[in-house]
């Protein structure tokens, strides 16, 4: 083989390949779809020529069987008024009419074997492209769900990639381990340049409303005797001098007592963690 040879063949393959490629089998089918459309209203115009010519063969013969029964009357009419001569023309054109009677008819006949056989094939080349538009919606439809699955497929082949987990879960380390850092800055920043008086007082007022609660509940559970009526409080002689006495406490009083018994309890605590800190 030649180097020309071998070149062209090399080219023609590659341009085969590129076809392929931009061959999209929907447009095809579409396509061809059309074109077999064309070729059916081409075929039926053929067929509607055939259709016409047997027509007009099928008038000439009728009309020359009229032409030859014309002048068989003639003929008769002739031989009653005695003229044989002129009824001898008259039947020899009689005879002419006969034959291109037989000759049309011939004609069509054989005109109306090939429109027949005309009709059945346009009827089956129409039967063919109805079967081909099924198969072309069908062919079309197993295309796109051909395509949808390799999209699937694609994309659940980027998911099972490793290396997007470990990215997955690296990140969320990241992210855990910067809010925590976050918590850490808050608490220590609301530590060191906070209000811390403020601090303590809001939370010696969280734990004592929380020991007045539990107070509460005991006296509604019996278990501690009610909080004396200041009404009802009697005055009690002091043990000191003989005219001394004590006042009845109110419920504001004992609550100010648990406040600042609850106070000294947090400052004795603070202090015995300063001096273990210390030490």
């Amino acid at each position: 083989m030649g180097v020309f040879a071998r070149l062209a063949q090399l080219i023609k393959s590659n341009i085969n390949d590129l076809i392929s490629r931009a061959e999209d089998p929907e447009k095809m089918l579409n396509q061809i779809v059309v074109d077999m459309s064309n070729q059916l209203a081409e075929a039926t115009k053929s067929v509607a020529v055939a259709i016409a010519d047997e027509k007009r063969l099928a008038k000439q013969m009728e009309q020359e069987a009229a032409n030859a029964a014309e002048w068989r009357r003639r003929a008769e009419m002739a031989i009653r008024a005695g003229n044989d001569e002129l009824a001898r023309e008259a039947l020899a054109r009689r005879k002419e009419h006969d034959q291109l009677r037989e000759g049309f008819e011939a004609q069509w006949s054989k005109q109306k074997a090939s429109v027949d056989q005309l009709k059945k094939a346009l009827r089956l080349l129409n039967a063919k492209i109805e079967e081909a538009k099924r198969k072309k919606n069908l062919l079309i439809a197993q295309k796109q769900r051909a395509e949808a699955q390799q999209a699937i497929h694609k994309a659940m082949g980027g998911v099972r990639d490793a290396s997007a987990f470990e990215t997955f879960d690296r990140m969320a380390e990241k992210i855990g381990r910067m809010e925590a850092e976050a918590e850490a800055s808050a608490e220590l920043a609301e530590e060191y340049s906070g209000d811390v008086l403020k601090s303590k007082f809001a939370e010696l007022e969280m734990t004592a409303g929380a020991d007045m609660e539990l107070l509460a509940m005991k006296r509604e559970m019996g278990l501690i005797p009610p909080a004396p009526d200041p009404a009802q409080v009697r005055v009690q002689p002091a043990a000191a001098p003989a005219h001394a006495y004590t006042p009845a406490r109110s419920v504001e009083d004992l609550e100010q007592d648990e406040l600042a018994a609850a106070l000294a309890e947090l400052d004795a605590e603070e202090l015995q963690a300063q001096r273990r800190m210390q030490r």
